[in-house]
């Protein structure tokens, strides 16, 4: 028998919306529908329909949610407001996409896991470089690594990314249109920081939260930050059984370029991925092995060969196999929640507050 078709709908389809998500639904033809969008911009929601062939439109997510009957929505909205969205999502019981952070404070994060919990539902949240056949293959690695003892023990994870072109003309097919995008609800905003920690944090959580996520993914289990940096350039963290972590941030820029990796450190060798811009096209990371086991045994430099698959497609797919009980979704709320709260850790270390 054929997976089954899983029917969605699109809460929002603005910038990311299009270009790191409806776009890539609309060509896994054979693993899904989009069925219904909401839009509060009515032009761009009719533009968008016409382009992609989804064939409802509603001006809100509370009349699409009142006419519809669907297997999972996906809502591409700023994290500032994900507090009012997802509880409101979730009443209709069906599996949840939206984008990275869970939330901009650990309380709204908190309500919001709750809210999914009492649904009886789920929520995925968009970490995509979980989702790049590079990450994937370095995650199984590393792994195997673990298990094996082949390379000894797991000693060092750094992850690194200068800010760069993370759009790489990933918005040349986005459509666009006149109207405008009326005032929108937000959530409350924390209220343990002024308003110069807030906006502090917020820039952090806003660009290194999938730096943040992507550590725990690849050492494999909770760490707790135990240095800032003042010039913002590093963290440090040290995870549950001891493993030196760092987080390079802007140790550097680039202009027309994007040079993210990770480095997982054994005994004897490491596992290294490189990962793309994020809006960029067909286009997976890459992956470096190194074993030198000593002992008379030639070192080798290992460069597996990645499907031309890039990590925002290969999301879809994996929430889609979610929705179907096919596989397990990538990175699920409460998990999402752990990563506002080491960013938290983060900025009362470096601003003491």
């Amino acid at each position: 028998m054929p997976p089954k078709k899983v029917r969605l709908a699109f809460a929002g389809v603005g910038g990311m919306g299009q270009a790191a998500h409806l776009r890539n639904y609309a060509t896994l033809r054979d693993d899904c529908e989009v069925v219904a969008l909401a839009e509060l911009r009515p032009l761009l929601a009719q533009a968008v329909s016409r382009k992609y062939g989804v064939p409802k439109i509603y001006g809100t997510i509370a009349e699409l949610l009142a006419s519809e009957k669907v297997d999972g929505i996906v809502a591409s909205q700023p994290f500032t407001r994900h507090g009012v969205l997802v509880p409101q999502l979730a009443q209709a019981g069906v599996p949840i996409f939206t984008e990275k952070p869970i939330a901009a404070s650990v309380a709204v994060g908190e309500r919001i896991v709750a809210a999914v919990e009492k649904s009886g539902t789920w929520h995925m949240v968009g970490y995509h470089k979980r989702s790049d056949p590079a990450t994937e293959y370095a995650k199984r690695t590393i792994d195997e690594f673990k298990q094996s003892g082949e390379l000894g023990k797991l000693k060092y994870v750094r992850v690194s990314m200068p800010p760069g072109d993370w759009i790489a003309a990933g918005w040349n097919d986005n459509l666009h249109t006149a109207d405008q995008m009326p005032p929108l609800e937000l959530d409350p905003k924390p209220q343990d920081m002024d308003e110069a920690t807030i906006k502090d944090y917020e820039a952090f959580v806003n660009y290194y939260i999938h730096q943040v996520n992507l550590m725990r993914f690849l050492v494999g289990e909770s760490y707790k930050v135990s240095y800032a940096d003042p010039a913002k350039v590093l963290l440090v963290a040290h995870s549950a059984s001891g493993v030196p972590c760092t987080i390079e941030m802007a140790a550097y820029s680039t202009t027309l370029d994007w040079q993210e990796t990770a480095l997982v450190g054994f005994e004897r060798g490491y596992v290294k991925l490189s990962l793309p811009a994020p809006l960029a096209y067909n286009r997976p990371g890459t992956v470096e092995i190194l074993k030198d086991p000593g002992k008379g045994v030639v070192p080798v430099t290992l460069h597996p060969q990645m499907p031309w698959v890039h990590a925002m497609r290969n999301q879809a797919l994996n929430f889609i196999k979610a929705v179907r009980g096919d596989a397990p979704a990538p990175c699920l709320a409460p998990e999402a929640l752990e990563d506002i709260r080491v960013a938290r850790e983060y900025i009362r270390l470096l601003k003491g507050v």
